[in-house]
């Protein structure tokens, strides 16, 4: 008999376990990232790695990005949940019929700029007319269209105007003297410059953020069906608020954070010195925000988009406050 009992308390116990084990099964939730695995994506995976996201019980796979990878298809098609695009790209899709949704912006501050090369003699803007400006496309050329509309330059190469030219992503354009000037990132392809072996003093650099040009970068995106699931909300709400904490902490040690990223680069392919150099550049764009988007940054940011003919009428419902208030309170 007290065999038997041992037994069902075994039994019992073993029960109980399962259906703990059941009650506290973290929800599943995918993060679909713009490009690559680096210092850029850093809160993300910081907040995985200390186990922010399991304290709010969620599971999180993110999903790395790349040159054939485009964030808005895998969302669409139920690849992710959630993914990170830049504002005028996300607000192209939406008008184009993408109902997709604006629910963070882990981002306060853009890291595009064009960076020169001092020898060809351009010091401000207008030193631009007669020179070759290259930048990226897929919508990275937007803020670039904008400025020079502002300027008052043709950019077809006219007389007294520029010729913008699409580059890949990278800066042997620039290096090679095919361009003057070249979008970088101030995280990332600036430095590739210097590590080229230029200084500096060799540069002149001209941040969108100073110039009034720029648009946001990095927001969180999903889609009106799963803000319209109460469930879909709540995981939404736990995942912003854990990846925020996982931002400041990137912030506060961005050395720590960067040995994170490595961690989780399953290619191999980026380096020690660069991910921390990018990451403390990384913080600066991401300081000061709470998550919460401003809204005044998004009307530059959609005025500057339409400007560029990436979209024709000012957006309507390209955003929601219900996560991030939800999230910090």
């Amino acid at each position: 008999m007290e065999d038997l009992m041992k037994h069902l308390k075994i039994a019992a116990g073993a029960a109980l376990g399962l259906w703990a084990g059941a009650a506290q099964a973290a929800d599943d939730l995918t993060l679909q990232l713009k490009w690559v695995t680096q210092a850029q994506f850093g809160g993300y995976y910081v907040a995985l790695d200390k186990g922010f996201y399991d304290e709010e019980n969620l599971n999180v796979t993110i999903k790395p990005g790349g040159p054939d990878i485009a964030p808005v298809q895998v969302l669409l098609g139920g690849g992710a949940d959630v993914m990170v695009d830049w504002l005028p790209s996300a607000l192209a899709a939406r008008e184009k019929g993408a109902p997709i949704v604006n629910i963070a912006q882990p981002f306060a501050k853009s890291g595009l700029m064009l960076t020169c090369l001092k020898e060809h003699n351009i010091t401000s803007p207008a030193d631009f007319p007669g020179h070759t400006l290259g930048t990226w496309f897929f919508g990275n050329e937007i803020p670039l269209y904008s400025w020079m509309g502002k300027l008052g330059y043709a950019t077809d190469g006219s007389e007294g105007g520029v010729t913008i030219q699409k580059i890949n992503f990278n800066v042997d354009p620039l290096l090679q003297k095919q361009v003057e000037c070249a979008t970088t990132m101030t995280y990332n392809e600036y430095w590739q410059v210097i590590d080229a072996g230029l200084t500096p003093e060799d540069l002149v650099v001209f941040k969108y953020e100073d110039e009034g040009i720029s648009t946001l970068e990095d927001g969180l995106y999903t889609t009106e069906e799963k803000l319209a699931d109460p469930e879909m909300v709540d995981k939404l709400v736990r995942f912003v608020r854990a990846s925020m904490k996982g931002w400041k902490y990137a912030e506060e040690n961005p050395d720590e954070a960067a040995e994170i990223v490595l961690e989780n680069d399953m290619t191999g392919a980026q380096t020690e010195k660069h991910q921390k150099r990018m990451m403390g550049e990384i913080a600066k764009l991401t300081e000061g925000s709470d998550g919460t988007l401003d809204e005044a940054a998004f009307e530059r940011s959609a005025e500057i988009t339409m400007e560029g003919g990436m979209i024709t009428a000012m957006p309507e419902g390209a955003f929601t406050h219900e996560i991030t208030d939800k999230a910090l309170n």
